[in-house]
C-alpha cells in the first residue's frame, strides 16, 4: 500500500475562527491528503457544568469556533470539493447542552416574536462513555438518567462563500456552514461547490449526538478528534451541499421558511438523480417523489436545514460518480493502520 499523506491540525486558542471567509489559511494541503483535526465544542470548552452559563463563559462572538480555513491546492471556482469523514471521535468524556433565551424551536425568537418571556438559560452536562459509545443524560430536576448510543457528527462544515462574503460560523448557506444535520457523520462524503481559490474548508461544532431538528437549538456539544480525506473534482460544481453515504445520496437545502428549505433539497435531489440516471427531469421528479426520505436538520438557525435522501440501490442503472467509493476504500486503508 502506498504511504498516506497526513496533515495534523490542532489550533491554538488564538487560531480558531468564527467565520466562513475573511480569514487566512491555517494550512495548505493537496488533494488526497488525510487531515487529523481537533475541533473545539461550540462553547470553546469554557462551559463544563451546570453552573457555567454560556452567556457568562462564552459571549456570542466567541461561539462556534472553527478549525481552518484549510487551503486545498488546485481547488478553483467551478470545482467541487469532496470531504470524506473517515473518523469522528469525541475528544473528552463529557459534553454539554443548553437552552438559550430567545433561541430554539419552542420559544419566542427575534423572528418569531410573542409576548411570552424567554425560556431560562440552563445547562446540562452529559457523560460520554468512549469505550462503549454511549452518552448519558442527567436530569436537572430529579435523579433520572438515560443512556443512549452516541452518533458523532459535525454540525458545522463548509467552504468560503462566493463574492468575498464573510459569514458567521453560526449561519448555514449554499457554502455549507452551520447545517446541523445528523447526516454528516462518520463514513459519508460531503460535497461543496468551490467559490474561491483553495476552497478554504473549515469545520467544527462536534455533536456526540443530535436529534433531527435540533429542537432546543443546542445538541450534545463536544470537542472532536476527526479524520478527513480531501479531494477535488474538477469542473463539477454543485449549487448546494450534498452528501453521499454507502447507501444514499442526499441534497441539503437551507432557507426560511422550512418549506423553502424542503423545496431546495428536493429540487436538487431530483436534478442529481436526473443526471446520474440519465432520466428526464419529470421522470426523475416522479421517481424521487415516491422514494425520498426527508429528515430535518435544524429549525433554529438563521437558515433552516432540510435534507432529501434516496437509496442508491433503488435507482435505475446508472454511471455512478466513483468519488465516494474511491475515498471510502482509501479511508478503510487508513483505518487498518490507525
Amino acid at each position: 500500500m502506498p504511504s498516506l499523506t497526513i496533515t495534523r491540525l490542532r489550533p491554538t486558542p488564538e487560531q480558531f475562527v468564527q467565520t466562513f471567509g475573511g480569514a487566512p489559511a491555517l494550512a495548505h494541503v493537496d488533494a488526497g491528503t488525510f487531515l487529523e483535526v481537533f475541533t473545539e465544542d461550540c462553547y470553546a470548552g469554557w462551559v463544563r457544568d451546570e453552573a457555567e452559563l454560556p452567556s457568562a463563559m462564552c459571549p456570542s462572538p466567541l461561539r462556534n469556533p472553527l478549525t481552518g480555513p484549510i487551503y486545498v491546492n488546485g481547488a478553483e471556482p467551478g470545482d467541487r470539493l469532496a470531504v470524506h469523514f473517515v473518523r469522528i471521535e469525541p475528544a473528552r468524556n463529557w459534553a454539554v447542552s443548553a437552552t438559550v433565551p430567545s433561541f430554539g424551536a419552542l420559544t419566542s425568537t427575534q423572528l418569531t416574536a410573542s409576548l411570552q418571556p424567554p425560556l431560562d438559560e440552563l445547562v446540562w452536562r452529559w457523560t460520554l462513555d468512549l469505550e462503549h459509545g454511549t452518552c448519558t443524560f442527567h436530569a436537572r430536576d430529579s435523579d433520572a438518567r438515560a443512556t443512549v448510543p452516541m452518533d458523532p457528527m459535525h454540525g458545522t462544515v463548509g467552504v468560503a462563500p462566493a463574492n468575498g462574503e464573510v459569514r458567521s460560523s453560526l449561519v448555514p448557506g449554499t457554502y455549507g456552514g452551520n447545517l446541523d444535520t445528523p447526516e454528516i457523520r462518520e463514513g459519508v462524503t460531503c460535497y461543496f461547490g468551490v467559490n474561491v481559490e483553495g476552497a478554504m474548508l473549515s469545520l467544527g461544532d462536534g455533536h456526540a449526538r443530535q436529534g433531527e431538528g435540533e429542537t432546543c437549538g443546542v445538541a450534545v456539544e463536544c470537542a472532536m478528534n476527526t479524520v478527513l480525506l480531501i479531494d477535488v473534482i474538477k469542473a463539477q460544481a454543485c449549487a448546494w451541499p450534498r452528501i453521499e453515504s454507502d447507501t444514499h445520496i442526499m441534497s441539503i437545502g437551507v432557507a426560511r421558511p422550512l418549506e423553502d428549505a424542503f423545496r431546495i433539497a428536493q429540487r436538487d435531489l431530483v436534478e442529481w438523480v436526473s443526471r446520474r440516471c440519465r432520466l428526464s427531469l419529470m421522470d426523475a421528479y416522479q421517481l424521487v417523489s415516491q422514494l425520498v426520505e426527508s429528515p430535518i436538520g435544524n429549525v433554529c438557525d438563521a437558515g433552516y436545514t432540510s435534507v432529501a435522501k434516496v437509496r442508491k440501490d433503488w435507482l435505475p442503472a446508472h454511471d455512478a460518480d466513483p468519488t465516494h467509493a474511491r475515498l471510502r476504500a482509501l479511508a478503510l486503508d487508513y483505518l487498518q493502520d490507525h
